[in-house]
This record gives structure tokens, sequence and C-alpha cells, in this order.
């Protein structure tokens, strides 16, 4: 493995409208265990509503040290896909989980900083994407019928 990468996915589910007062939110983040990426372990917690997971902290060291015991290896990237996150939760999302990420690097060490890469995941069904210049349009549906 040259340079080892780690693939984390998180998400957190709130209890329906009615609800919120009652029934706690769900956090979970998957993170890959082998080299190819095809091998995951899940954490799961139980939160109070909120807009960011609040133990991600913990449940991004155990990732980390899970990854090591599986590949011996320290990730020198971390790869973090987060679904769920709304147009107006982007920055306070971005700020509060990518500090946590990071903080459960240097619980591991000190110096401890792999890369990381925040990526957010959006449904968007009615969103479509075309090239700004025609000619660079590739795949175009024939005008001919077959």
């Amino acid at each position: 493995m040259s340079a080892p990468i780690i693939f984390l996915g998180a998400d957190l589910s709130h209890p329906g409208p009615g609800f919120r007062e009652e029934k706690p939110s769900i956090a979970a983040v998957c993170g890959s265990m082998n080299e190819h990426g095809t091998a995951y372990r899940a954490k799961i917690s139980v939160q109070k509503h909120a807009e960011t997971i609040l133990g991600l902290t913990e449940m991004v060291k155990s990732l980390l040290i899970d990854f090591y015991r599986a590949t011996r290896y320290k990730p020198h990237r971390i790869i973090y896909y987060r679904n769920g996150v709304s147009d107006g939760q982007f920055m306070t999302v971005l700020g509060a989980e990518l500090k946590a990420i990071k903080v459960a690097c240097q619980k591991l060490e000190p110096e401890y900083k792999p890369g990381i890469t925040f990526v957010v995941v959006q449904k968007r069904h009615h969103t479509r994407f075309f090239a700004a210049n025609r000619h660079d349009q590739v795949g175009k549906r024939s005008e001919e019928r077959f």
C-alpha cells in the first residue's frame, strides 16, 4: 500500500415531525478497512437533535484504529462523504465535523495530520448538468431513430 486512504461515509437521521422531543436522532459513520475500499466497519450513536454529528470525534478515532489494525498502516488521506446536509447548514457542518476529524487524528498522535477531503452529498432530483459550450457535449442523442 503506497499511500493508504480511508473512505468515511456519514449520515444523521432525525425523527419525523412531531417526534423530535420524544425520539433521538441516529448518527452513523462507516469506514473502509482495506486498500480496495471493499470492506467496511460502521459506528452508530444515538444523540439529541442537532445539525452535526455530536460523537464524530470518537467514532472517527475508533474507525482509524480499526483501519490500522486491519492494514497495519495509518491513512495518509481521509476522504469523508457527508450525506443529508441542507444548503443552509454547509458551513456549520463543515466547521464542526472537520474539526472533529482533526481532533480524532490528534488524539491518536499529536503530530498525525493526514490530508482530509470533505465531500457533501445531496440528492437533487431535478438538477441537470449541461456543457457550457455545445461543442463539448458528448453522448448527445442522435436525431436519427433506430
